[in-house]
This record gives structure tokens, sequence and C-alpha cells, in this order.
């Protein structure tokens, strides 16, 4: 029987919980704030318990119930049946949270909460269960909450028992813990297992503490299930009425054997983890977690400063992750201090970890640029009540910065000073090598630089809400300086418009460096993290061509939208990969194709597609004609997990494609560009002529209770008056479109056009 489960977990973690439970096998599931709804067969529980890394608790909800006064609560408490879930002489616990005007006091609610229970079994029973507060049979939770004036109350059944974070090996600690579920997270951001069992990767704490990191992520490597580890305490389930022993001991044993496979795998391949902390005590803590897990033959540790820490020698490592939580000035010293420490790590980092990735936990960004390495992607957290960051880093030199770059070369005695040691992009930018101040700039260019300014400033309560790094932060607002500014991560992409030929190219010129400079001293970005390119309208094969400052070397740049990382790139094409301005479309588009099936047509590089995915899409089909925009797609499902078997991507023409397609889809995303006439398609499209025909069959493929999202960013776009004749037809552009563009559509036509439409 399908039953409706929720797993509590700290917040931030929500998506990559979602994720976990639909591995496990559970269906229905929906993210909510600090937890994820789901639903599944009762080994799904017992499966969830056993095996979430991630969650807290795990709960069954019995009841919702609003109520007015202490009465209400008694009764809605009453109405449960309880004799279906405790022996009539159990014992069980009521962990009741929340107060409203009629219940001050928890003690009070779980007084009541408890009063209920009793006399419904003493009145069908003629007795009744007793309170146990150190080991019921069952423990009642019940959250009382206040929302628009009215309480409400969620009575749940905690089926997890002690909170799933603590596995049992951890009984030290150093001063500043992570949980072991906060540590996982922290390795599945950062690209663990999935490394180690591609790669054969290695993995190093430099500052281990109590060794949390390591066993955790050697648990991960080896598929040992985190729960096992924990059976010496009484689980909530264990003594429930409902729960199925036979069934729990088949999924310990299938756990078990797994745990064994795993760990001879990683014997066979010569796997270790490696930790060092300068604190012996510390260490002496790790040791015992490390040997009551059962780990000493996989994981060492040693005493050994950071300013002291070297790649081990005593076999080659060509991969791995090295992960480290260091102390951020909040916690055990002052910033100040603190510098040599990052300095010290960054300096290892770039002499002996090449071509490893590293991840760094810190909410202290100033420290963390003293690592001297720019991070390919980063991560908002909590650690308890601190919010910090968890970097991630590509030990490559082209992420250096230049002054560690150059810093590294004079002290290793092989930097030729004559020598040009910019980038390509740098010499791009090479006008601007000095560090300006506002005084610096020409009268034009301030009053730019002012507006990106005032502009940051609109955006910065927004940004920082929604978690968004990629946003427009300037779009020719004074029309003289015609360019357009992007923000991505750290780095600033700058899009020139071609100037009127009225006007003259010198004068055009000068005005782009001057809106060069506004934005160096606006956003006071680093030159290696300036990427220019002059936009045009293009024709025919120019639409797909490569821009000049294409550097085949490089990397493409991670970021993140949501849940979601993207691979963007800032140098080779006009555009980037990551269209800023649909970001609320994408978001809708995860949100109406959670368990259902989803096409996307014309789909680029599959951005939409990955948000469809991580919200929970049963599966889906990506297509589009062009074999960069596949290949890059198949970048971005690569760094979000997704399952390429469940989620299709097909290079073909789209109008071909769709002929061709006898399959239904619950979403459809229809997004094709103004214009092509690509030699790769068989006909010429015109999407003002083509999109009544586009429409129709995609509405042919839709299911009955289907949706189908139809974008485009033709300014002059007029939608055909029968497409709103023959379907339910909503323009949603308004609502599509982020604080970052509203400005801009509202001063000139629309940046793009968004519709909704669904069958009659």
């Amino acid at each position: 029987m399908t039953t409706h489960y929720f797993a509590a977990c700290p917040k931030s973690l929500e998506n990559l919980l979602l994720q976990e439970l639909l591995s496990l096998g559970a269906s229905d599931v929906r993210e909510t704030v600090a937890g994820v709804y789901f639903s599944g067969e009762r080994d799904i529980l017992y499966r969830a318990c056993l095996w979430s890394r991630l969650a807290n608790k795990i709960f069954l909800p019995l009841s919702s119930n609003n109520i007015s006064d202490e009465k209400s609560l008694y009764d809605a408490i009453r109405n449960i049946e309880w004799e279906k879930h405790l022996a009539v002489d159990g014992t069980f616990k009521v962990d009741f949270v929340g107060t409203d005007d009629n219940i001050r006091n928890t003690q009070f609610g779980a007084v009541r909460v408890k009063d209920a229970i009793v006399d419904r079994f003493q009145e069908r029973e003629g007795t009744r269960p007793s309170v146990s507060k150190q080991n019921p049979d069952l423990i009642i939770n019940v959250r009382l909450s206040r929302s628009q004036g009215k309480s409400k109350v969620n009575i749940s059944l905690d089926l997890s028992g002690q909170s799933l974070h603590r596995r049992g090996y951890r009984l030290k600690q150093g001063e500043a813990p992570i949980k072991e579920n906060l540590a996982c997270a922290l390795l599945l951001r950062a690209g663990w297992p999935a490394m180690q069992v591609e790669e054969g990767a290695y993995l190093i704490d430099p500052m281990c503490g109590s060794a949390t990191l390591l066993i955790e992520g050697l648990m991960m490597a080896a598929d040992i299930a985190p729960g096992l580890m924990r059976r010496q305490y009484n689980w909530g389930f264990d003594r429930w009425l409902q729960t199925d022993e036979k069934l729990w001991a088949g999924l310990v044993t299938e756990a078990n054997e797994r745990k064994e496979a795993g760990l001879n795998r990683l014997r066979e391949q010569g796997f270790e983890c490696r930790g060092y902390d300068q604190d012996w005590k510390v260490l002496r803590a790790a040791e015992e977690n490390i040997e009551r897990a059962g780990f000493e033959e996989w994981i060492r540790i040693g005493v050994k400063s950071i300013a002291e820490f070297s790649k081990p020698t005593h076999k080659p490592m060509k991969s791995g992750l090295l992960i480290c939580n260091p102390p951020y000035g909040e916690r055990l010293g002052e910033e100040k201090q603190l510098e040599p420490v990052y300095q010290s790590l960054g300096k290892a980092l770039r002499s002996e970890f090449i071509g490893w990735k590293a991840s760094v936990i810190t909410s202290n960004v100033k420290l963390a640029q003293q690592i001297g390495l720019r991070a390919q992607k980063k991560y908002k957290f909590w650690n308890g009540t601190l919010e910090a960051e968890l970097l991630n880093f590509t030990i490559q030199p082209e992420y250096f910065f230049k002054e560690t770059f150059i810093s590294d070369k004079l002290e290793a005695g092989s930097l030729d000073t004559t020598e040009n040691t910019l980038t390509s992009t740098d010499s791009n930018n090479a006008h601007n090598n000095k560090k300006l101040s506002f005084d610096d700039l020409s009268e034009g260019a301030k009053m730019v630089c002012n507006r990106i300014r005032k502009n940051q400033k609109q955006l910065r309560k927004w940004l920082k809400k929604e978690s968004i790094e990629c946003y427009r932060v300037y779009d020719a607002d004074i029309p003289e300086y015609s360019v357009a500014v992007d923000i991505y991560g750290e780095s600033v992409h700058v899009q020139e418009y071609a100037a009127p030929k009225t006007i003259d190219e010198n004068k055009a010129k000068q005005r782009f460096e001057d809106c060069l400079d506004a934005v160096n001293v606006a956003l006071d970005v680093d030159n290696s993290r300036l990427f220019t390119k002059k936009r045009k309208q293009n024709k025919g094969k120019q639409q797909y061509e490569k821009n000049q400052q294409e550097n085949e070397h490089r990397a493409a740049l991670s970021v993140s939208e949501g849940p979601a990382t993207f691979l963007v790139d800032l140098w080779t094409y006009l555009d980037t990969g990551l269209f800023l301005d649909h970001r609320p479309v994408r978001k809708l588009l995860g949100e109406l194709a959670a368990g259902k099936q989803f096409l996307n047509l014309f789909c680029y590089t599959a951005t939409a597609t990955v948000q469809a995915a991580l919200s929970g899409a049963k599966n889906s089909v990506s297509v589009d004609m062009s074999r960069t925009y596949i290949d890059w797609a198949k970048q971005n499902f690569e760094a979000n997990n997704i399952n390429l078997k469940r989620h299709e991507l097909v290079q073909q023409d789209c109008l071909t494609w769709l002929e061709q397609c006898r399959e239904g889809f619950d979403v459809i995303f229809l997004d094709p560009p103004s214009f092509s006439n690509s030699k790769r398609m068989e006909s010429i499209l015109d999407v003002q002529r083509d999109h009544v025909d586009l429409i129709r069959r995609c509405m042919e493929l839709l299911t009955p209770k289907g949706v189908l999202v139809f974008s485009n960013n033709l300014r002059s776009f007029k939608l055909d008056p029968s497409v709103e004749t023959d379907y339910r037809t909503t323009d949603i552009t308004l609502e599509t479109l982020d604080p970052d563009f509203q400005q801009y559509a509202k001063k000139r036509q629309k940046i793009h056009h968004c519709w909704m439409i669904k069958p009659l």
C-alpha cells in the first residue's frame, strides 16, 4: 500500500534530499522548506531510514487540523485511530513544538495531546498506554504553527527515532564540527563519490578535525548505508504496530552485502583517505571515530599543520578531491590571524595538486580570496546558524589569480619577466590593466558607473533572497552607451550592441572603452574575469560562428541557478549557453514537470530540461539540430547527475522530429529561434510565419491535461488569433521576467514573449 511520508532536513539541502529519495524509489516527491514530501510502499520508508545520508527525520503524517483553542486540539488528537499504531500496554512520548494565543507553552500542549490519546484508549479498552521519555515505543510529533491569523496542528509519527544524522560512530568532535548529513551534502556538491567511481579518485582533508568528512566520504564511495552503524539505537518504527520486521531484516541484509562488496572494490583499487590536523587531541578523537566505524584500513590521519601540508608521495595520486573546513574567523580566530592558513592552503593546491578538485567550506569571502584560485562553483548553505559557502575549485593554472601565478613562478625561479603572462581575455582588456578609481573615469563613464551601482543596489535584496548569481545589471540604460552587462558568478560579460552607421567609428570605440572602465570600477572586477563581445544582428550561419576571443584551452565556467549547475562559455560564442531572461520560465517548467513527461524543443543547451529533471520530471526528450548544443547539454546533464537513460538528448531538426514523433507528453516547451536557414534543416524556419503550425503539432502530442509553454524572442512577434480561438491561451510574459529584466521590458519592446497554452 502506498503511504505518504515527510523527510525533514537542514535548510538548503532540500533539493539534494529530493534527488536522493527519487534514487531510493520514492514517488510523488515534493520539495518544501526544510524537508521533502514523498510516497511509497513500506520498503521506501525503511530504505529512507537506512540509506538517507541527508535527512534528519522521517515522519508519517497522520492529520492536519485548524484549531481555535485547546479543546479543538484535544479533539483533533482524540479523533486519530491510535490503536492502529500503539499497543494498549505500550509507551509513548509527545514531541510538541509551537505556541499560539491559547496554547502558550509547549509543555501544556504536550499534556493535552497526552490526555487525548490516553482518554481514547481508556474509553475503548478500559486501560491505557503510559508515557516514557527515555525509551518509548512510539514518538508522536505535533507541530503547532500560526499563519494568516489561524492556528494549525500537524500530527505525525516519528518513525526514524533519533536524528538520522547521528550514525553512531562519532562520540567525540572538535571545536567546529559539521554534522554528518551536512558533510554528505557538501561532498555531493563537490562531485563526490562520482569522481571516485569514475576516476578512482582519492580523498584528502588537510584540516580533518574529528574526520567526519573522511568517514562520510568513505561510506559514500563504498556504498555503505549510514543507518547500518546506528542499529544499536532504537528506530522509531521498532515497536510500531504496523512495522514489518521481515522486510526490514531483508533490507539490512542487503545493505550489509552491498557494504562488503563496496569495501572489497575499494580494497582492490588501493583506495585510501588521508587526513591531517595540527591538534593531536582532536586527532585522538578522530582515531576513535574511525576505529568505531571500522575504517582503519582506508583512512589514515597524522599530525601536520597546514603550513607543512603537502601531497602524499607514498603512491601516485593523479586525481582526487581535497576538501576541508578551515576556521572562518567567526569561530576560532580573527580574520587577519587566519590569512596565512588560507594562503598556505592555496600555495599547496597550486604547487602540488594540479589536476585535482578542491572544495573549501567558509563563510568569509575575504579569507577565501587568499587561496588565490577562482572558484568554478559556489553553493550557499547553513552550518548551524551560520550562513556559509562551499567553493569548488578545479586546480588548473588558468584558474589561478594572476598575482598568485606570478608569485608562484617567481618563487620557483621559473618566470621570464619579459614574457607576456596575460591570457587571451586579459589581452583583450589590456587597456584597463591599471587599477582605476571613479575619479579616473570620463564623464560618460561616470554616468554608466553610477547607473550600474544604482541597479546593483536595487537588485541586492532580491538577489540574496533568491540566491541568484547570474543576472543582468545594465542594458543600454544610457542609450549612448549601448552595452549589456551580465554577471555570471565572479565573472562579468559585457556585450556591445553594434552602433548605428551614423555614429563615427572612433566615437563608438571610445564609448565602449568608457563602458569597460565603468564596469571595472562599479563592479571591482579583475581583468581576468571580464569578457567582452560585440552584438549585432546575425544572419544565416553567422548566428552560430565562434567569436574572435575564442581560446580552445579554456574550460567552461560553472554557475548555479537554484538547485541546478550550468556550464557557460563567456568567450567563444555570442551566446553564453544560458539565457538569463528565461530564468523564471525554467523555474515554471520545473514546477510543471514534476512527475511528468517533458519535451524541450529547440532545447539549446537544455537548461530548462535540467531544471525539470531536478524537480522530479519522470522522463524527458530534448531536441536540437546543433551537435555543439547537444554536446553542451550532455555536459549540463552530467554536471547535475541526470540519468541519460531517462532524459534523452536528440540531435535532429525539430520540424522533422515533430512530424515523426508519436509519443505523448504532459509538458512541452517550445522556444524556437526567430529565424533559421541552417543547411541541416529541410526548410527555412520563420517563427512569425510558422508558429501556428508548430503550436498545432505540439498540441497534438500533448496529453489531455497537459500544458504547452510557448516562448520566442522576436520583439515584433504577434500571436495569431487562431491560437487563442482553438486553445486556452494565457499570456504570461510579464510573469516570466525577473526584476533584472522587468525594468527594460517596461522601457521598450518586450525582452521575450511567453504563453501558457492548454487544450480547451
